[in-house]
Parts: C-alpha cells; structure tokens; sequence
C-alpha cells in the first residue's frame, strides 16, 4: 500500500526541460486519441462502404460494433503492454503502442471496399480496429504513469489533468478536419472518397509524434526501481494474483473508472449520434456545435484536475457519476426540444402507439442484415418506424389481433403477411408504410430538423452541461488510478480496470444504446444504460473508493 507524502521525500519540483517532456508525452497521447475517434465520427460512411449489403439501421449498428471491437480488446492491450511498461520501462512502451496504431489508421484509408471485395472488406476493416484497440490499451496506463511520476507532490491531478484533455482535443481536432474536408469538397465528393482524407493525413501526425516520443527520457521513478533493482519480474502475477491488489482493481473499475467510461462516451459519442440519427440534424451542424462545446468545455478538465489536488479524487469523480445519473434523461429530452423542436411538439400532441401481439413482434436487431421483418403484421409496422426514427410506445394487444399504429387518435392497421405471397404482399406493405408515412406528416413528425428552428445557443449549453460531467468524472482519474497502486506494478495494476471502464463499459455504449432505441422504439430509452451504470459507480465508490490525493508514489 502506498505511503502518505509526509513520510517520504517529496519529488522535486520539475524543471523546464521535464515539463516539455510532459508535454510531448500529452501531445502523442492526443495524436493516437485522434485516430481512435475518427472511426467513430465516420461510422455513417464506413457504414455504407464496408456494410453496404446490409439494411440501413444494420449497417449503422454494425459500423458502431466495429469501433466498439476496438474497444473490446483494449483490456488484453493493457495486459500485454502493462506488463511490458512495468518490466522495460516506459518510454519504450509507448513507441511500440504509437507505431501500431498509427499505422493501423492510416492503412484504413487504403482499405478497398464491400462492392470491391465483398465480405473481406469489413473482415480486413475489424482487424485494423483490433490493432488500433491493442495498442490503446497500452498507451494510456503508460502516458498517466509517466506524467504522474514526473510530476511534482501536491501538484499531480492538475499536471496528469493535461493528459485528459488529450481524448477531448482528439476528438476536437479530428472533427475540425471532417468539417472542415466536407465544407471544401462537398457531401457527394466526401461521402464517395473524401472520408479517406483523414486516415491517409494521419501518417504525418505519426511521423511528428514518434519524433516527439524519441526525446523523451525514463520516468524518473522506473529509472530508480531500476538502478536499485526493485522492478518486478512477475508483474502480472503480482498484479493479479494476490487478493489485496485484485480488490483495488475491482474497486476501481467499479467505484470510478465505469462510471466515468459510461459519462465520457455518451458526451463525446452518443450525444452526437443522437443529434444526428434521433433529432434528425444534419452531420455538418451537429459536428459543428460539438466542437463549440468542446472548445469551451476543455479548459474544466485542468480545472477539476487543479481541484483535486486540493479536496481529493473521490468527491470529485462520485459527485459526478451522480449528477449524470440524475440529469442525463431531462438533459437529452431537453436537447431533443432545442435541436428538433417540431420533432418535439409531434411526440408530444401526436404520439406513436404500436398496438400488437407481444410474442409476434421480433427484436428489431439484425445483426447480420437479412432479416425484411415482414413475417408478422408486428414486424412490418416497427420496421417501418424504427427506419423512419420514429419515438414509438409499445401496447399489448390480446392473441391474435393484427398490429395496428396509432399517430395520435389515427390507428392504421398494418397488413397480416399470413395469407400474402409474393408482389401482393410487398403491394400491401408498401400502401401501409404510405399510409403511415402521410400521417405521420400531417401529425407534423418531420424528415429532419429545420435549420431555422435549431435554437443553437440552447444546444451548445445543453451538449456544455454534458460536457462538464464528462470533464469532472475525467479529471481526476489517471492521478487516482496512480496513487491507487504500487510503482512495480503501476503501469499492469491501473491499465486494466481504465480500459475495461472505458474499453467495455463506454466503448460499447454506442452500439448498445443505439440498438436498445431500435429494438424499443423509445428515443430515449438507450440512455439507461449510462444511467444505471453511473448510479451503481457513484454508490460503490461513495462506500469503498479511498482517497489517494496525499499519497506518496515513489514506493
């Protein structure tokens, strides 16, 4: 267990020369969370090169499992690369994690697609995002050891806060070069090759940031275990094979790092899939409003970074994952009022009714896109709906009865597929989904959002409160993840549970949450997935989380 400050020596202040070397640390940090989030802003044009086979939801549903497979591996990542950083050291980690991801990206924008080979396009696709994942998992461990071992006592939450504003100005400057490229080329170039501009210009970004990695020295702690000869051998052995260090990872993941996962990704990511897919924004306004918010939300997390040096980690990241348990569904309902508000007022004096059978409705996921949903007159009317994006309620109907959509007080019988076959039957879907369509229309349920109408200003407050709950839950964490373990096994022991709070819990949240809307129907349904997740983290970390702000390092 680490010891308190008071007892040990106390690091020295760090020179100017140290402080560059933090930066460049930060700056390389930035460039692989670059890569990482660019997949996920392009997840509708990835969709319709490599998935194109498929149905349209599917497609935007398998697009977001792909990045997620990313996140899905980056726990191994951390595995491999931990153990390497706890045994080589490093600075010599973070080359290897730096290399593989960059070059995994840039590969992307080589990648023929599905019309050009067919299903090895999305195979080759998946293990390109596998590779970017593996060697995330070893770079943030790296990066937080590295800077918090450098960084002078009392001051290790505001010098390791620099590092977190890293994934949000990835993030920042990634979206600045989609808008950017879409305003120069146009939507039909972009959407046809320039979607590829990004990953190829990466190559440069890779040849900076080696650069950069190259001149950075050992952090001064590992250059000590190593000249006394007090590194570990068995760090993974170490790490997880003794009960006192497994219930610290187990309390960190649950008491900190899954909430802040589920918070981190649904500001950074589902907000702007819900825009885009759910309040019908147009991609170009909904980017651009993001980067507003994200410009004037980065400067929180060296905020709350600095505050937690002064009252400590744990009050700081569990008052966040219960604000964002309370406040996530009237902040996105009023979002939904802000960015669509004819979308708004339609759910309101017109709602969406499914009255069906429960047992003849099929889960509305495909996953492998073949599924029409025509087999049952259920089927047919939440195909249509959820194609259409529309917020729908779900009534049982007794045995028997054929489903019928009620918009406001119109009910429209869906076709029974039962007695159809071939052109009869697909006449008698497509007069329904008109039928559905004309009412839905005159019930004011809009094809997208009226740029006139998006109260702009609201939208950025809105996406900014979100934001700040992003910002609190972040700040703290790598400085609590670091005091939280011992400097031998540091870099294996802190990288597991970030990467499967983050890796699993968030990198799977777009995905899941997106999915949980198309198989219900309810716009907002999704979110309860972040909501339990940063209920159940605020809870266990209020009860057992220990505060480490005072902790010594070295040791």
């Amino acid at each position: 267990m680490a010891t308190t400050e008071a007892a040990l020596p106390r690091h020295h202040e760090p020179t100017g020369n140290e402080k560059l070397v933090i930066l460049g640390s930060s700056l390389g940090t930035m460039f692989e969370w670059y890569d990482f989030y660019l997949y996920g802003l392009l997840a509708t044009y990835i969709s319709s090169h490599f998935f194109s086979g498929v149905n349209e939801t599917t497609a935007f549903i398998l697009a977001l499992a792909a990045f997620a497979a990313g996140f899905a591996i980056r726990p191994f990542g951390s595995i491999v690369f931990g153990r390497i950083g706890d045994v080589v050291g490093r600075k010599n980690t973070f080359l290897v994690t730096m290399g593989l991801m960059g070059l995994s990206t840039f590969a992307v924008g080589f990648l023929p697609n599905y019309a050009s080979i067919g299903v090895a396009a999305p195979i080759i696709l998946v293990g390109l995002r596998l590779l970017q994942g593996l060697a995330v998992g070893g770079e943030y461990g790296g990066a937080a050891t590295y800077v918090a071992e450098h960084a002078p006592s009392g001051k290790r939450g505001f010098f390791t806060s620099f590092i977190q504003t890293t994934a949000t100005i990835g993030l920042f400057v990634s979206l600045l070069l989609v808008i950017g490229l879409r305003t120069i080329m146009g939507e039909e170039v972009f959407a046809d090759w320039g979607w590829r501009v990004p990953f190829l210009l990466s190559i440069f970004l890779l040849a900076v940031s080696l650069w950069i990695r190259l001149q950075l020295a050992e952090s001064p702690v590992f250059q000590r275990m190593k000249e006394e000869g007090t590194t570990s051998k068995a760090p993974l052995k170490e790490a997880f094979g003794q009960w006192r260090n497994v219930r610290l990872i187990l309390i960190a993941l649950l008491g900190a790092v899954a909430g802040q996962g589920v918070i981190g990704y649904t500001g950074q990511f589902y907000t702007l899939f819900y825009l885009e897919k759910i309040a019908k924004v147009d991609g170009a306004t909904a980017n651009i409003l993001l980067v507003i918010a994200l410009i004037i939300a980065t400067p929180t997390f060296v905020l709350f970074g600095w505050l937690s040096d002064r009252i400590g980690r744990k009050p700081i990241i569990v008052t966040s994952c219960a604000l964002s348990a309370l406040t996530l569904f009237p902040l996105f309902h009023a979002l939904t009022n802000a960015a669509n508000p004819a979308l708004a007022e339609a759910v309101r004096n017109a709602p969406v009714t499914v009255v069906a059978q429960p047992d003849a409705c099929s889960f509305q996921f495909d996953p492998i896109g073949k599924n029409r949903f025509d087999a049952s007159s259920c089927d047919i009317a939440k195909a249509y709906l959820a194609r259409s994006g529309v917020n729908y309620d779900n009534r049982e109907a007794p045995a028997g009865t054929v489903a019928q959509v009620w918009i406001g007080d119109i009910a429209i019988t869906a076709p029974d597929p039962a007695n159809m076959r071939g052109t009869g039957k697909e006449a008698a879907i497509a007069a329904f989904q008109q039928r559905v369509g004309d009412a839905l229309h005159a019930a004011g349920y809009p094809d997208e959002a009226d740029p006139a109408k998006i109260n702009r200003p609201i939208v950025v407050l809105i996406i900014l409160g979100i934001m700040m709950l992003v910002t609190s839950a972040y700040a703290p964490l790598a400085a609590m993840l670091v005091e939280l373990f011992p400097a031998r096994i540091r870099y294996t022991s802190m990288s597991l549970p970030y990467h499967i709070g983050n890796g699993w819990f968030g990198g799977f949240l777009p995905t899941t949450a997106f999915a949980m809307v198309a198989a219900t129907g309810d716009i907002y349904y999704g979110l309860w997935y972040p909501v339990v997740i940063a209920g159940l983290t605020a809870v266990i970390g209020l009860l057992f989380l220990p505060e480490t702000f005072r902790r010594n390092i070295d040791a």
